[in-house]
């Protein structure tokens, strides 16, 4: 068997994390775009590459544009798993894979739901906690 190309990977782990972010299953994506989930989940491990014409309609089913599924994408090689270091304040990187967690999808989904003040003080209280 063939090893998925490193950009079907991306492109699938965008779905996964735009799908996530908005709450759907891949049942209900799957509908959507009028396919079987079971072909969602091959899009997502990126082991069936996305033809053109499905990707837009995957692009319109959850509100995003075709460039979305290539952010991050840097030259001929894509960056799998960005770096979060900086920004965040790790002395190290976060565990791989950390935005292809559900719970993490969750999260921040809830977060941002609330209002902007619920949200400030949230972020205040993980911010304290983390420094314990």
């Amino acid at each position: 068997m063939a090893t998925a190309h490193p950009i079907d990977v991306h492109v699938g782990r965008r779905l996964r994390q735009r799908r996530r972010l908005l709450g759907l299953t891949q049942e209900k994506l799957a509908q959507a775009v009028d396919i079987r989930f079971q072909q969602i989940q091959k899009y997502e491990s990126g082991s069936n590459r996305i033809s053109a014409s499905r990707l837009w309609s995957l692009a319109k089913a959850l509100d995003v544009s075709i460039s979305y599924f290539f952010e991050g994408v840097n030259g001929a090689e894509p960056q799998l798993d960005f770096d979060l270091r900086a920004e965040a304040g790790f002395a190290e990187a976060p565990a791989e894979g950390l935005l292809d967690e559900k719970e993490t999808m969750d999260l921040v989904r809830y977060y941002y739901r609330l209002e902007e003040e619920p949200r400030r003080r949230l972020l205040d209280l993980a911010r304290a906690l983390s420094e314990v």
